[in-house]
């Protein structure tokens, strides 16, 4: 956790940017169509709780998984709240809400889903999905 709240203000804004930056990454690897670059992502160890799937996956195989099947229905996301919350220069949680646009071009259905991802950066400095959890907005 971020110590110096003097600092927090002006590091939150760098994570909050480094975080939209990680989500378009996240969804314009969707639009790409190709699950082993979605798992990419992911770190080998990941957790994933998917949106769609009542299954643990776990890893980048998990996440292949899963998104060779999602990414049939050409998913397309836009995120409608959230909130970042840091932990130190490597890690951040980032979750909220987020719709998703799929199904065929004629016949796209809205999801809305509730998200949280938690990020960190790998040996090498790359960001990476170290746990995922998506589920659909309950009613009411």
């Amino acid at each position: 956790m971020l110590e110096n709240s003097e600092n927090q203000p002006e590091e939150n804004e760098t994570m909050e940017k480094i975080a939209g930056e990680n989500f378009t990454r996240w969804n314009e690897t969707l639009l790409t169509e190709d699950p082993e670059k979605v798992a990419a992502l992911y770190a080998a160890s990941s957790t994933f709780l998917p949106t769609m799937s009542g299954e643990l996956k776990t890893g980048r195989l998990g996440a292949t998984e899963y998104f060779k099947h999602f990414l049939e229905q050409k998913p397309n996301s836009e995120i409608i709240q959230e909130k970042i919350q840091p932990l130190g220069d490597a890690g951040y949680v980032h979750s909220g809400r987020y719709d998703f646009e799929v199904g065929p071009e004629h016949n796209r259905k809205k999801v809305e889903a509730r998200f949280t991802f938690i990020w960190q950066k790998d040996d090498a400095g790359a960001w990476t999905i170290i746990h995922h959890h998506s589920s659909i907005k309950p009613k009411g």
